[in-house]
């Protein structure tokens, strides 16, 4: 078949794009508010890279859904590398906040009040994304108001995500999987610190040096481990059982060997999301403390308020970024076995 031309207007829809903004103010009877334009265009903008960012996501958990993931293939690095590309995005979402903030509250109030009840509490996409990279309903603040003012094929899209496999889920079962703690053939000649050679071998001695490491204001840490650690299924709310815990902290303490490198970035960038998520809504609340005060938003909630208790509690991969409580000194460090470290290096 002979091949279309493609021509650059046509294919990115210029004509639907640039006439998508209609401002309130500049409707007949009103009178024109010129920073509505800008504020149209930055939120359009946040729309389409959500979009962006759930069509990553997506693609990594088709990946990290399939029956089996490859980690001596190019499907961990395609994970990590579409995983990254969301970091980037959410840093350029927190940097567009500094052209928003070039329109000034007095610019802001002049057509604000038109936009009722519009307001960002309403989209949808930002809620999904939450959703997808794993949420969970009963740990969101404000849970009973969250979906309250969506239209019901939106409901049912947020609905559909917190029930499908998440990033989360598919990472705590990933990590279970890793084989190096579990299987005997690697441990038969490790040499114990403690001298305790009771099953599993490294566990208990990590857990002796790891207490032995404790100030005595930090005595209390030694429970904490035996409750995230050696507790099975998952005491409490957690969303990453003891086992996959003892693959994370695994890897972050031997990071160096070249097995656990690309295992190490993808859970690094995971902790960077958050990070960027949570950079995204402290700017935000800075930006709506500056322009409304203490005043309510269009969408009836409570403003900077809501979004600082939302900042608080929506860390999505907590669990892994508290896994550094654990960490001990590299001098400290188990010697690993030479049946391991083979299988940790290149081959």
């Amino acid at each position: 078949m002979e091949k279309r031309p493609v021509h650059y207007s046509e294919y990115l829809e210029l004509d639907k794009i640039l006439n998508a903004q209609i401002p309130e103010s500049f409707r007949e009877g009103a009178v024109p508010a010129h920073d509505e334009m800008l504020f149209i265009i930055i939120h359009q903008t946040y729309e389409l890279w959500f979009k962006q960012i759930q069509f990553e996501i997506d693609a990594v958990i088709e990946i990290m859904g399939r029956p089996a993931l490859d980690d001596n293939s190019s499907e961990l690095q395609t994970i990590v590398h579409r995983l990254k590309r969301v970091v980037t995005i959410l840093r350029t979402l927190v940097q567009q906040i500094d052209i928003m903030e070039t329109m000034t509250p007095m610019d802001f109030l002049d057509f604000r009040d038109m936009l009722r009840p519009a307001s960002g509490f309403q989209s949808w996409q930002f809620k999904k994304l939450e959703a997808r990279l794993g949420l969970k309903f009963e740990h969101r603040h404000g849970r009973e108001h969250y979906i309250s003012q969506l239209k019901p094929a939106e409901v049912d899209i947020i609905k559909a995500s917190e029930n499908d496999a998440t990033i989360i889920d598919l990472l705590n079962g990933w990590l279970e999987r890793m084989p190096f703690m579990n299987e005997p053939e690697f441990w038969k000649n490790y040499q114990p610190v403690s001298g305790n050679f009771t099953s599993p071998v490294f566990w208990n001695d990590y857990e002796f040096i790891y207490v032995n490491s404790l100030a005595e204001a930090e005595k209390n840490n030694a429970e904490l481990f035996k409750q995230i650690f050696n507790d099975e299924p998952a005491v409490g709310d957690r969303l990453l059982t003891a086992k996959a815990c003892r693959s994370a902290l695994f890897i972050f303490l031997y990071r160096g060997y070249p097995m656990l490198e690309l295992p190490f970035q993808l859970l690094d960038t995971l902790l960077e999301i958050d990070n960027q998520l949570g950079n995204w809504r402290n700017r935000h609340i800075n930006m709506v403390q500056r322009m409304i005060g203490t005043r309510i938003g269009t969408g009836g909630s409570t403003g900077a308020g809501y979004l600082k208790a939302a900042m608080d509690k929506h860390y999505i991969f907590k669990e892994i970024a508290h896994l550094n409580s654990f960490l001990v000194d590299r001098k400290k460090l188990p010697l690993l076995p030479v049946e391991l470290t083979t299988k940790l290096g290149y081959r």
